[in-house]
């Protein structure tokens, strides 16, 4: 191999000009109500009878997650897993029904680099002035823009793993402690952690994260089909006969081009210079296209000022460039519609169906049993008592189900639960078996609550060995 060859492709700096138009509009309203909560959100405040008075927090020393009204204990994780389950279909679903609308809106790469590439067109100017200033040699105004760029760029990464950071403790007082270097150590790493890779993504690698890194890219062509809605070029249109002709004589009316077997595209490029991702859609499908629609905004914008129809540039479907009509009611969107339904109806009835306690039996099998001088056999096991209410309760031990058989919870048959806390208590189980007994038993633990009539009690199954 000589010295000449190069194993990978040159980067190619994008400069995204500015456009204005409906999805242009919408990208800006989905990035104030992203930043606006994200940002903000740890700072409201949400009082509480127990707890953090903090709307959102994650109090990981705790074991907590508080979310407005809504506590989440270690033995709710299954919710996790039903709103992951949710995001994932809800993905598949809109990817079939149209296309990559995800990363183009909602997506935090894109909606980072959004501001980041705002910050450089507000210190640099528009895309022209900053392709001047990258080709020109180093000098005062260079260093001083570029400067002036990468430090707002910095400012906005430290406001990221500030803020994220800021989730995870009373967001006050966890400021107060991290600005006078009293802050845990995670709270720094974190901070700098999400610092460096915001910086890094948004700033230094953009597109190259879309293209290269993000593996939607890669499978996402697996869920569309000949309906899915995806930003195309209507080619037969743009291109008539004779291909792309810009404005010149004879070719600036529909007429004077019709006649001569020119398109409408008048070959300007407006559609590729506004890309975040440098994709020219004239060229088809591309995977670099996040489906932003920005490039339609800019069609948009030169189909008008030349008086003529817009949608050169459009969201549409394989089968409507060729003639067909889009189908947006299909078996598979029905099945993922079915599966997200089932998902979020599960998972909000378990939300609001949360038990105020609950109880697990954890039997000891070091040893599995023990056989004591009176002949009688002793089993062994941990009850956790769980109280997910913001109040204290009082509860009673108890084992029902095994005949003949008496249990110890050494003196703490009678305890009380701080509100939104556990207690673990040791209970030896012991009767003396029968000529004939089973080798295993069943058995059941109680907690009953004391003077509690709007709690009922809660029971746990567990197994009784013989020898």
């Amino acid at each position: 191999m000589s010295g000449s060859e190069h194993l990978y492709q040159d980067r190619t700096p994008i400069f995204p000009r500015t456009v204005k138009g409906r999805f242009r509009s919408i990208k800006w309203g989905i990035l104030a109500l992203a930043y606006g909560v994200y940002f903000l959100l740890p700072w409201v405040r949400w009082e509480r009878p127990v707890g953090p008075d903090q709307a959102v927090i994650f109090d990981l020393e705790g074991r907590l997650f508080y979310i407005f009204n809504m506590t989440v204990h270690p033995q709710d994780i299954f919710w996790l897993a039903g709103f992951l389950m949710l995001a994932a279909l809800l993905l598949f679903f809109v990817t079939g029904v149209a296309g990559r609308v995800f990363c183009g809106y909602f997506c935090f790469q894109t909606l980072w680099t959004d501001v980041y590439i705002w910050i450089e067109k507000l210190v640099q100017g528009e895309r022209p002035a900053r392709i001047r200033l990258s080709k020109q040699p180093w000098n005062v105004e260079k260093l001083r823009k570029l400067g002036l760029t990468h430090l707002l760029w910095l400012f906005v990464a430290f406001l990221t793993g500030f803020s994220f950071v800021m989730y995870w403790g009373n967001a006050p007082e966890l400021a107060m402690q991290f600005f006078t270097g009293n802050a845990p150590f995670p709270a720094y790493f974190t901070t700098l952690f999400l610092t460096t890779t915001t910086y890094v993504m948004a700033g230094l690698a953009r597109e190259q994260v879309c293209i290269y890194m993000c593996p939607y890219s890669r499978f996402q062509t697996v869920m569309f089909d000949q309906d899915s809605l995806i930003i195309s070029y209507d080619k037969q249109r743009g291109e008539g006969e004779q291909g792309r002709h810009k404005i010149a004589k004879d070719y600036k009316t529909l007429e004077e081009r019709q006649s001569k077997g020119a398109g409408d595209c008048i070959d300007c490029g407006y559609c590729f210079q506004v890309c975040p991702t440098g994709v020219d859609i004239r060229n088809g499908l591309q995977i670099g296209c996040i489906q932003c629609g920005l490039c339609i905004d800019a069609c948009d914008t030169i189909m008008d000022s030349m008086g003529w129809e817009r949608g050169l540039v459009r969201y549409s479907s394989e089968k409507e460039l060729a003639g067909g009509k889009t189908r947006f009611l299909k078996w598979k969107s029905i099945g993922y519609g079915i599966a997200i339904s089932i998902v979020a109806g599960l998972t909000i009835w378990s939300m609001l169906n949360q038990a105020p306690m609950d109880m697990h039996v954890l039997k000891m099998r070091q040893p599995l049993y023990v056989t004591l001088s009176s002949g009688e056999i002793q089993n062994s096991y941990e009850v956790k008592v769980n109280n997910k209410t913001n109040r204290e309760v009082r509860v009673r031990l108890e084992a029902k189900g095994l005949d003949g058989a008496t249990v110890d919870f050494g003196r703490f048959e009678e305890v009380t639960i701080k509100p939104e806390k556990n207690i673990r208590i040791m209970a030896r189980l012991k009767m003396k078996p029968a000529p004939g007994m089973p080798k295993q038993q069943n058995v059941t633990f109680r907690a009953i609550p004391l003077g509690h009539d709007d709690l009922s009690p809660v029971e746990f199954g567990a197994q009784f060995f013989l020898p």
